[in-house]
């Protein structure tokens, strides 16, 4: 299948070059060209390999050129709410169905948030063929109802009243056809109408599924296990069944339902309007209508509805939602703000930053409304295995009924179609197909719920098997920010002279460095007393400051102006300095280690991750220096971006197949790293919106114990997974096993399918309470 790339920001033909040679590396792609002039990227894939070959596409590129934004040509993709979508394996027969149209290129159907992705194909129109995925979806499933816009619909709770009824009235005639002691024509009568009214339209769907062609379903494997009741004499039981079936169908719905809530509860920061300043009033609009540089005031108690500066004001603000920080924050003017904070004392004005689109809050709902799309392998999995799962226990059902009253005497078929029929309630895998995403959307809404945001189910599965985690250092383990941590003065000169001279000296100059040096310096600078200022790229600078001559910088400057000085031993950048060629001091420049590094890199080696490494463009001795602080197994330093990448290739290609590298960084430079790794995790707070978007997980705290702990979140949500998949498969076997030998009533089969099912989604809201 031909696919197309557009290549923003595609300057250089030699890059070109080497995007084409490296795509036409990956496994799984046929041919493979990039015409430099229209910057398209054009390449053959299977159909069936289609999705992971284009991520690992999209990948490739960013690894090889970071600056490069890819996008679809001519793909749309639109999003359609189905209401009433309580079956997953409903979900998964619209999700098949839907890739039977002609113009839909993918579709994927979130079981959790009833969510249908339509991706189209460049030439189809989305207006016309709207309509016949609406019509598909009716046809498939009566009760939905799909709308384009999540807020124009509204859950109906009519559907669980109308089975509270017919479950009442069914269970009223059947108790009256069982102890009435009535005739038989009007006993046969009561049962079956009770089953009409329980069961009748479950018995419709599985016909009308049947003349689509669709047979092995909950709905066929219920119609056919209670009419063979029914055929066999057992009135009871098959109305029995029937009863018992509906009522966990709707406690299922209501566990399913709850946890949707829960979820969605967790991720309520959408701001429903923003306070726009409009002359000396304020008006109440829609986030979506404010712009860039627009000025909004946010009421103590209200969500700050966009990101921002603080212009006026000054409060606290609850950060919770965004980062899963329990302590608020302290904002003034010239604080940056995001959207989903909650202002809790004073009035603010915030200049916006950023329009709705591009806002924290709209990103991370976008993140974790699409993370199910990108499904685990484990879903995966289980999607196939029902499959062919239900097929093979109908016919085993079927052999079951037929071949032993053949094959053996005193076999009686009304025996064995009875067991076959407790076979057949027992097979249907609900209890997988609903818990497991659902375990895997509570895993992504309780890890969003923490600061940490994941882009899909396969990032949070593919956490469990990380051995090796590669780190940058400035902003992602340090701060960031510079800071003077140490003031050293010859003997002619004080603490106070040597800041004085360097940070007049430094006046001029926006470097990081020197800003430091004027914040710690903290007093008014007399601009008239320097006459005279020179900047000396890659020694320092030379200033006369009150008739007197300054030098600031480091060795290299010194012994230019052959200055004997005392070399400095401390850790940090060393601004040496002189004056009126006499060796005066040093001061000492330091990037603070975060608060909790330490604490991260010792949890990461109790979560069983072999070599923790850092890579960083310093200078070797402040990169080894802070290495043997954190307790990092090797470190790296005096990098550049492409050498990051060879590094994590070398590891890469060290390590063994199954297990997975991650990446940590933060800024524009760390990009190709972060596409390059088997999971990217970039700092969100303070991280350049390159590095986010090409990350595969979002640190919102910009806290490097955040690895740690969505590690910990991964193997937790890995082993409720895995408790569903051995529980229902375990207690499936077992009473297969006793159905097939005549142990199992249908009773004990209602339990087997309804009740572990019931047992499963339960399980799997456990996520959600940690």
């Amino acid at each position: 299948m031909k696919r197309e790339l557009l290549l923003e920001g595609l300057d250089c033909a030699n890059c070109a070059m080497k995007i084409e040679n490296g795509v036409k590396s990956l496994e799984g792609i046929d041919r493979c060209t990039v015409n430099f002039a229209t910057k398209m990227l054009i390449f053959d894939v299977e159909m069936n390999e289609e999705e992971k070959a284009l991520e690992s596409v999209k990948k490739k590129v960013h690894s090889l050129d970071s600056h490069i934004k890819i996008k679809e040509k001519g793909v749309e993709t639109h999003t359609l709410y189905l209401h009433g979508l309580d079956c997953a394996h409903c979900a998964g027969k619209i999700e098949s169905e839907m890739g039977k149209i002609p113009a839909v290129q993918k579709a994927s159907v979130d079981f959790v948030s009833k969510m249908l992705h339509i991706t189209l194909a460049p030439e189809a129109s989305w207006n016309r063929e709207k309509e016949k995925v609406i019509q598909r979806i009716n046809k498939i499933e009566s009760g939905i109802t799909v709308e384009e816009e999540e807020s124009a619909s509204k859950e109906k709770n009519e559907h669980g009243r109308s089975i509270l009824w017919r479950l009442g009235g069914g269970v009223l005639l059947t108790g009256i056809a069982m102890f009435a002691s009535l005739p038989f024509p009007f006993e046969f009568a009561l049962f079956l109408i009770a089953y009409a009214i329980a069961g009748g339209d479950v018995v419709y769907r599985a016909i009308r599924n049947i003349i689509r062609g669709r047979v092995f379903d909950e709905h066929f494997l219920m119609t056919i296990a209670t009419i063979g009741a029914f055929l066999i004499g057992e009135y009871a039981e098959g109305v029995a069944v029937m009863l018992f079936y509906q009522t966990g169908e709707w406690f299922q719905s209501l566990a399913v339902n709850r946890s949707r809530k829960s979820i969605s509860e967790m991720m309520n920061i959408r701001p429903d309007y923003a306070n726009l300043k409009e002359g000396e009033g304020n008006k109440k609009v829609s986030p979506e209508e404010v712009k860039q540089g627009d000025i909004i005031v946010v009421k103590p108690g209200e969500k700050i509805p966009l990101d921002g500066m603080v212009l006026n004001g000054s409060s606290s603000v609850d950060t919770s939602a965004l980062t899963g920080e329990s302590l608020p924050r302290e904002v003034e003017k010239g604080s940056e703000v995001l959207s989903g904070f909650v202002n809790k004392q004073g009035l603010l004005e915030v200049t916006v930053t950023k329009e709705y689109g591009e806002s924290t809050v709209s990103k991370i709902l976008d993140l974790v409304q699409n993370a199910s799309s990108r499904k685990a392998p484990t879903e995966n999995f289980i999607t196939k295995f029902a499959r062919y799962y239900t097929p093979i226990v109908v016919i085993i059902a079927f052999l079951l009924a037929f071949l032993p009253p053949l094959l053996f005497t005193g076999a009686t078929l009304a025996d064995w179609t009875y067991r076959a029929l407790v076979f057949l309630v027992i097979s249907c895998p609900c209890a997988l197909v609903v818990s497991i995403p659902l375990t895997f959307f509570g895993g992504i809404g309780a890890a969003s719920r923490r600061g940490i945001l994941v882009k899909g189910g396969n990032y949070l599965e593919a956490l469990n098997d990380v051995r090796y985690v590669v780190f940058d250092k400035t902003g992602t383990l340090t701060e960031g920010v510079f800071e003077v941590v140490h003031v050293h003065a010859e003997k002619s000169f004080t603490k106070e002279q040597v800041l004085y001279y360097a940070a007049y000296a430094e006046q001029h100059s926006n470097h990081p460095i020197a800003e430091s040096v004027k914040k710690a310096y903290n007093g008014k600078v007399n601009e008239g007393l320097i006459t005279s200022y020179s900047e000396k790229a890659g020694h320092g600078i030379e200033a006369v400051v009150d008739e007197e001559q300054v030098l600031a910088g480091n060795e290299k400057l010194m012994n230019l102006y052959s200055i004997s000085y005392s070399r400095a031993s401390e850790y940090g950048t060393i601004i040496y300095v002189a004056v009126n060629n006499r060796y005066a001091g040093y001061l000492v420049i330091s990037d603070k280690i975060k608060q909790d590094a330490k604490e991260a890199l010792k949890s990461l080696k109790r979560l069983g991750i072999k070599k923790t490494m850092m890579l960083t463009g310093d200078q070797k001795s402040v990169g080894e220096n802070v290495g043997k602080q954190l307790g990092i197994d090797e470190v790296y330093a005096e990098l550049l971006p492409q050498h990051k990448v060879e590094k994590v290739e070398e590891l890469d290609k060290a390590k063994e197949k199954a297990e997975k590298l991650i990446f940590v960084g933060d800024g524009l430079n760390d990009t190709p790293v972060l596409a390059r790794a088997d999971v990217g995790v970039a700092m969100g707070g303070l991280g350049s919106d390159a590095a986010i978007e090409a990350a595969d997980i979002v640190i919102m705290t910009d806290e490097p114990s955040k690895i740690a702990e969505a590690i910990s979140l991964a193997k937790r949500t890995r082993k409720i997974v895995w408790q569903n998949i051995s529980f229902a498969l375990g207690v499936k076997a077992i009473f297969l096993l006793l159905g097939a030998f005549g142990i199992a009533t249908m009773w004990e089969a209602v339990f087997s399918d309804v009740g572990v099912t019931l047992l499963a989604v339960l399980n799997a809201m456990r996520i959600l309470k940690r």
